[in-house]
């Protein structure tokens, strides 16, 4: 019984965890959908995600004090300053670029997080983990080069600066394992609506935008909140796994609903990146259960 109950589990774990990176998935295409600009996406992202995640982690804890629930410290409040600078240039990125490009770049954020790890704390990375990164670095260098002369180097670079910030963030979760992780994220997306706030106004909207702009707030809050509970049911080993999923879910979504493609040198840096990931994420997920 005990183990049916754990294997149910961590089915339910997985879903939730390829839930949430379907759901994560949709940032691209909505960014391209609405006509506002990166500046009022933040805004409206960020007050109906943060408010949500707010009401999330105050029911995750309602055992404790309601200081207690929405106590950040100065570890937390830097995870929330890195983490909205971070999602800025998320947003940023796929206003100029292909969505493909951003989701492939931002693949690479686990292998920036081992090289600043062992930059900033000396923690050796596996070799695996060098050869993946190698890898999955020339696989950005033809990325990048398939958008020479597209119009896409700015948006490319701004990619590549948000997966720095992600990675940053990931080296920052490990160095401060007490710290109000989901909390963090909530609070990062009110201070970039609060910065929106001065920069733009954001109810000179169109209705068809304040729908797309509500969705997407709606959809970052349930993403956050579907990794977190599966998160807690699998291996993280498996997590990862199923986690880089969003990748190609992007992609795809970027296709269909869009009709985006980059070029086609682009697409074979991507599918290089996609390979190191993958074959990376398998081979620790082989590990873990062995």
């Amino acid at each position: 019984m005990v183990g049916a109950r754990q294997r149910d589990g961590r089915v339910l774990g997985a879903l939730l965890v390829l839930g949430s990176a379907l759901v994560f998935s949709l940032a691209g295409v909505l960014t391209k959908l609405i006509e506002a600009g990166a500046w009022t996406i933040v805004c409206w992202r960020g007050l109906l995600g943060g408010l949500l995640i707010a009401a999330y982690v105050a029911w995750l804890d309602r055992g404790k004090p309601w200081g207690a629930r929405f106590r950040l410290g100065w570890r937390g409040w830097l995870l929330a300053g890195v983490g909205s600078l971070a999602s800025l240039a998320f947003i940023f990125a796929f206003k100029l670029t292909y969505v493909a490009n951003v989701a492939v770049l931002y693949a690479t954020a686990p292998f920036m997080a081992a090289g600043l790890a062992w930059w900033l704390f000396r923690e050796r990375p596996l070799a695996r983990t060098l050869l993946a990164a190698l890898v999955s670095l020339l696989g950005v260098v033809i990325l990048v080069a398939g958008g020479l002369g597209s119009g896409a180097l700015l948006g490319d670079g701004v990619a590549l600066l948000m997966t720095f910030g992600n990675a940053l963030y990931m080296v920052l979760i490990r160095a401060f394992r007490d710290s109000p992780v989901v909390l963090a994220g909530g609070v990062s997306a009110l201070q970039l609506f609060a910065v929106s706030w001065l920069v733009v106004d954001p109810l000179a909207v169109t209705g068809e935008d304040a729908a797309l702009l509500t969705l997407f707030g709606l959809s970052f809050a349930l993403a956050v909140v579907l990794w977190t509970e599966g998160t807690k049911r699998i291996a993280a080993a498996e997590s990862g796994l199923l986690g880089s999923a969003e990748i190609p879910f992007a992609i795809l979504l970027a296709w269909l609903l869009l009709a985006e493609l980059p070029p086609v040198v682009s697409l074979l840096g991507g599918a290089v990146v996609l390979a190191a990931v993958f074959g990376h994420a398998a081979i620790d997920l082989r590990r873990s259960r062995a």
